[in-house]
C-alpha cells in the first residue's frame, strides 16, 4: 500500500504531524498538497519541538523526501525562513521538492487578507491574514503568480502588471490603503528565484515515478475535514481541497494510488476562528482542556475554541474521505477529568439529527446529545500496548471506536515521539 493519505477529521490541529512522524522511518516520501503558511504543526522529537508551518513534516525525517505540491499557495519569505532556522538545526533540507505550478502569495495577497477581514467587521471569517484565500482567489480567476513564473521575468511583470491593475483600485478607493507598485513585488519575488530554482520540478510526475517503484509515498493534508472549501462549515473554512480527494489534485497523481485514508482526530474537538461548533465549552471543563492540550494555533497563538467529542462529525469525515484508519491523538489530556461527555447526535429546535446536518444554518444552531464515560486518574503517557492502559480509558476508545464508525488504529498518550499506541500498523 504505498499511497496513504493523512487528513484531519475535525477543524484542524489533530496532530497530523505525529501521524506522519509516526510513518517516518517507513516512509520515502511526504507530500504538503493543500494550504499554505495559515496552519501548521507541532512535532517533539526527544527534547525538541519543532514548529512546521508550511513545510511537510516528513523533512524531519532522515532520508525522507519532502514535497510541497502544486495544491499548496507559497510564502517564499516564509519557505526560506523556516529551511533556514530548521538547518540552523542540523536537519538535512536537501531532499525537499517544490513543484512548478504551485502559486505564489505575493504583497497584496497579504495586504488584501488583511483590510478585507477588518472590513467585514462582525462578518469577518476568522482567516489568518497570511493570503491564503486571495491567493486561491486568483487562482481560480486565472490570475495568479506560479513557481514557475519567477523563472521568466517577462511574463512575471506582465503578470504581476496585469494583477495589480484591478487590485489598486480596490486598495486605494475602497479601502483607502496606498497604491503598491509592480517594480516593488516583482523585485522581491526575483530576489528568491535562485535559491529557489534547484528544487522546483514536475513533482506529479516525480511522485507517480515513486508510486511505480513501489515506495512509499505520504500525502499530508493542511487544515481537516470541516475546514474544506467545499465539505466543510462554509463560509467559515479554509480555501482550498483538504480533504482526501484533494490529495490528487494537489499533487498531481491519480486518486487510484491512494490506497489508504488515514483520519487524525483528537479525544476531544478544538477549532480556531469564526464559525458552527455544537460541542463548544465555555466553562471550566473548557479551561482545563485548553490548558492541559495546550490549545494555541501553531502559526497565529490563538487560543482555540475547545468541546468534546463530536462523533457525528467523524462519522461524517470518514464518509466524505474514504477513511479507513483513525488516529486518536491526545488521549492523555482526558486524564483527572471524573467523567467524559461524547455528542452521539444533535438537538435542533427539538429535532435529532444523529449524522451532520446538511443545512448550515441548522448545524449553527445545534446543541449537542451527550453520552457520558468514565474518566480516569493514572498518567497514560507511558503506556504502549492497548492493555497498558487504565481500564475506563480502554473503555472510553473503544465507545468512540464503535460510535464512530472506523477502526482506532494508533493512540497518542503523550506529546513525545514515541507516546503512542499501536492497535492496527498502518501500513498493514
Amino acid at each position: 500500500m504505498p499511497g496513504i493519505v493523512i487528513v484531519g477529521v475535525q477543524w484542524g490541529d489533530e496532530g497530523k504531524g505525529k501521524a506522519t512522524d509516526l510513518l517516518g522511518e517507513r516512509t520515502d516520501w511526504v507530500v504538503k498538497f493543500n494550504g499554505g503558511n495559515n496552519a501548521g504543526h507541532t512535532v517533539v522529537i526527544g527534547d525538541e519541538k519543532y514548529a512546521l508551518h508550511l513545510l511537510p513534516s516528513g523533512i524531519l525525517s532522515p532520508g525522507v523526501n519532502a514535497v510541497i505540491g502544486n495544491g499548496v499557495v507559497i510564502d517564499l519569505e516564509v519557505l526560506f525562513a523556516e529551511l533556514g532556522a530548521l538547518q540552523a538545526r542540523g536537519v538535512d533540507i536537501s531532499r525537499l521538492k517544490v513543484s512548478a505550478n504551485a502559486h505564489i502569495i505575493t504583497q497584496y495577497h497579504r495586504t488584501l487578507d488583511k483590510v478585507t477581514e477588518r472590513f467585514l467587521g462582525k462578518r469577518m471569517i476568522g482567516t489568518t491574514g497570511r493570503g491564503i484565500g486571495p491567493t486561491y482567489a486568483d487562482k481560480i480567476n486565472r490570475t495568479g503568480i506560479r513557481v514557475q513564473d519567477l523563472f521568466d521575468e517577462n511574463i512575471l511583470r506582465q503578470k504581476v502588471e496585469g494583477a495589480l491593475d484591478q487590485k489598486n483600485h480596490l486598495l486605494v478607493k475602497v479601502f483607502n490603503r496606498r497604491a503598491i507598485t509592480v517594480d516593488e513585488v516583482v523585485e522581491d519575488l526575483l530576489s528568491y528565484a535562485e535559491r529557489l530554482r534547484p528544487m522546483v520540478c514536475d513533482t506529479g510526475l516525480l511522485l507517480s515515478q515513486a508510486l511505480d517503484a513501489g515506495e512509499v509515498v505520504v500525502f499530508e493534508g493542511g487544515q481537516a475535514t470541516m475546514l474544506d472549501i467545499d465539505h466543510g462549515t462554509y463560509p467559515f473554512v479554509t480555501s482550498s481541497s483538504a480533504t482526501a480527494g484533494g490529495a490528487a489534485t494537489g499533487s498531481g497523481v491519480g486518486p487510484n494510488r491512494l490506497d489508504r485514508i488515514v483520519g487524525i482526530v483528537k479525544a476531544y474537538t478544538t477549532r480556531v476562528g469564526s464559525g458552527p461548533f455544537p460541542t463548544e465549552l465555555f466553562d471550566e471543563n473548557g479551561d482545563f482542556l485548553r490548558s492541559r492540550g495546550f490549545e494555541f494555533g501553531t502559526t497565529t497563538g490563538r487560543p482555540r475554541r475547545v468541546g468534546w467529542y463530536d462523533a457525528p462529525i467523524t462519522r461524517y469525515a470518514t464518509r466524505i474521505n474514504g477513511i479507513t484508519d483513525l488516529v486518536l491523538t491526545k488521549l492523555d489530556i482526558l486524564t483527572g477529568l471524573t467523567e467524559i461527555p461524547v455528542c452521539v447526535a444533535y438537538d435542533v429546535d427539538g429535532e435529532r439529527f444523529d449524522e451532520v446536518p446538511v443545512n448550515q444554518s441548522d448545524f449553527h444552531h445545534a446543541t449537542p446529545i451527550l453520552e457520558y464515560f468514565p474518566g480516569w486518574t493514572e498518567d497514560i503517557s507511558t503506556a504502549r500496548t492497548f492493555e497498558d492502559l487504565p481500564v475506563a480509558a480502554q473503555e472510553y476508545v473503544l465507545a468512540l471506536e464503535k460510535i464512530s464508525g472506523t477502526r482506532i488504529s494508533v493512540i497518542g498518550v503523550g506529546p513525545a515521539r514515541d507516546a503512542v499506541v499501536v492497535r492496527h500498523d498502518l501500513l498493514d
